[in-house]
């Protein structure tokens, strides 16, 4: 296993693979939700590449960059555990500077549910993954569905900007609880922990709500409220079609449920696909 940390290096090593590449960006402090990317990554192509990066231009003023959990040596280890080729772990000088190109959301998809809580975070997470696909030219990029919005407009990304790279959806790992796991889980207190479970219980329900054969969401968004009332503070709890527009009624096969709510000052988000 290589550990590169600029642009020039990685590209230089890039060149020597001749088969299918997959890619796993993330923030590090990495968990079995991670691994599960990276294995994937590992099974479906020839060579693996992992970033490890904080990224700053996501975070608005007031968020938790600086304190965002960093675990570099672990990190490392469970990569060329998991069978990692390269773990690009570039610097901020490295990736931006002073006057940059800016990629922007979409003024509408990029602005609701997530984008309307964090105005900007989306510019900063697609103007990175626009950057990191450059760099390592990808056949594959795996994404985790918890960030169903960031995956949504990722994929529109790709798409609009014809970036020859797969975008590979990956499924929620839960601990046996069923609490999302969440780099920012580290965060919770062992009170506060427990209460994060109301984030996967207000999912349930409205799993078992809708394979009872109730589809209006505006009853569903109720019975979930009225769980997540535990919660600290819910930033919203929606449904919508895997475009992202509000549904009035639940399409199966084509409906996202999610959750965003504050367990003591820990923001976690949660969603389930329908």
């Amino acid at each position: 296993m290589v550990i590169l940390n600029d642009a020039l290096s990685l590209k230089k090593e890039r060149i020597k693979f001749s088969g299918k590449v997959g890619f796993v960006p993330t923030m590090g402090a990495l968990h079995n939700g991670h691994i599960s990317l990276i294995k994937r990554a590992r099974e479906e192509n020839d060579f693996v590449i992992v970033s490890i990066f904080v990224n700053p231009t996501q975070f608005l003023e007031g968020e938790d960059l600086d304190k965002y959990p960093r675990r570099d040596k672990a990190d490392i280890e469970i990569c060329k555990k998991a069978g990692v080729d390269i773990v690009f772990m570039p610097t901020i000088d490295s990736i931006y500077n002073k006057d940059e190109l800016r990629i922007e959301a979409p003024k509408i998809r990029g602005y609701i549910l997530e984008g309307a809580k964090r105005p900007g975070h989306f510019d900063g997470v697609l103007q990175i993954v626009m950057k990191l696909l450059n760099i390592v030219r990808p056949t594959n990029a795996y994404f985790g569905k918890k960030d169903a919005q960031q995956l949504a407009l990722i994929t529109q990304m790709v798409r609009d900007y014809f970036v020859d790279t797969n975008i590979i959806p990956c499924e929620i790992v839960r601990d046996s609880d069923g609490l999302a796991l969440s780099s920012r889980n580290i965060y919770l207190s062992k009170d506060e922990r427990q209460r994060a479970l109301l984030l996967s219980q207000s999912l349930k329900k409205a799993a078992t709500l809708i394979s009872k054969g109730v589809l209006e969401c505006s009853k569903i968004e109720d019975e979930m409220k009225t769980i997540l009332s535990g919660a600290d503070k819910v930033d919203y709890v929606a449904i919508v079609d895997r475009e992202f527009n509000e549904l009035k009624e639940v399409k199966i096969g084509n409906t996202i449920v999610l959750v965003a709510a504050f367990i003591g000052t820990t923001r976690l988000i949660d969603n389930i696909w329908i």
